[in-house]
């Protein structure tokens, strides 16, 4: 069951928030059994400079508008299939993932071809993806979203709640008391781009479990609930879900 006290402290702290660099401007309502947030896309906090020599791309406010279950249920049967993590409590996607892979033949030195097999990780290669201080950047239409939480997201935080996951779940940071149980492979790659399995790319990790003391989604219980964490090392944020996915986070972002 949802916390209310958690939602109700929320919503005040909106209401009394702090002057805000980009003029975040956030809802959180409840509409029958969803819990649906909508914003105009601007953090509250400074951004980088964009377009920057890894990102080529304008940040652009605009309205980002999503609705996850309000009371999310457990049902064990995972679920990968989406294009955002999740989102926060200032209404910005979380999304960890990438749609580039390496890719020789590109000037970049990656590309949308998949062939090579190796996806670029954003946190990574996150000087290549052009991030900025806050582990975020912007996709092509301007949209500014998050790979990894960062101080700060986090320094106008007062609450271990920063979000809520696709599948409606709570999303927590509570610094290293999570540990995520994905450890870097041992040994090289055996294509290229070769080279030692040094996070670079998605396929770098592998779950491994009981190494740390959450399972292959970031996921554990907390005062008897089952939410998600973000963490310090990958997968950073929830990556699978072990919910319902809510419609808003299928197909195309």
């Amino acid at each position: 069951m949802y916390r209310t006290f958690a939602l109700t402290a929320l919503l005040a702290a909106l209401v009394a928030g702090p002057s805000l660099a980009h003029e975040n401007d956030v809802s959180i309502t409840r509409q029958g059994d969803q819990l649906c947030i909508t914003s105009n896309g601007s953090p509250d906090h400074d951004i980088g400079s964009f377009p920057n020599s890894g990102n080529p791309h304008s940040f652009e406010a605009q309205t980002v508008s999503v609705c996850v279950d309000g009371t999310p249920t457990y049902t064990g049967q995972m679920t990968t299939e989406t294009h955002s993590s999740g989102i926060s409590v200032t209404g910005i996607l979380f999304r960890p993932g990438t749609a580039d892979y390496y890719d020789a033949s590109s000037p970049r030195g990656h590309s949308r071809d998949p062939s090579s097999g190796w996806n670029l990780e954003g946190m990574g290669s996150a000087e290549a993806l052009g991030m900025d201080a806050a582990n975020a950047h912007v996709d092509h239409r301007g949209l500014y979203h998050y790979h990894a939480v960062a101080d700060a997201f986090l320094d106008n935080r007062d609450d271990t709640l920063i979000g809520w996951a696709a599948d409606g779940f709570e999303i927590h940071y509570v610094g290293d008391q999570a540990q995520s149980s994905w450890q870097l492979r041992d040994g090289t790659r055996v294509t290229a781009p070769y080279g030692a399995y040094d996070g670079s790319y998605e396929e770098d990790w592998a779950f491994v479990a009981g190494s740390g003391n959450l399972d292959q989604c970031n996921g554990a219980m907390m005062d008897g609930e089952y939410v998600y964490f973000a963490t310090d090392t990958f997968p950073f944020f929830p990556r699978c879900f072990m919910g319902e996915v809510s419609s808003d986070f299928t197909g195309r972002p």
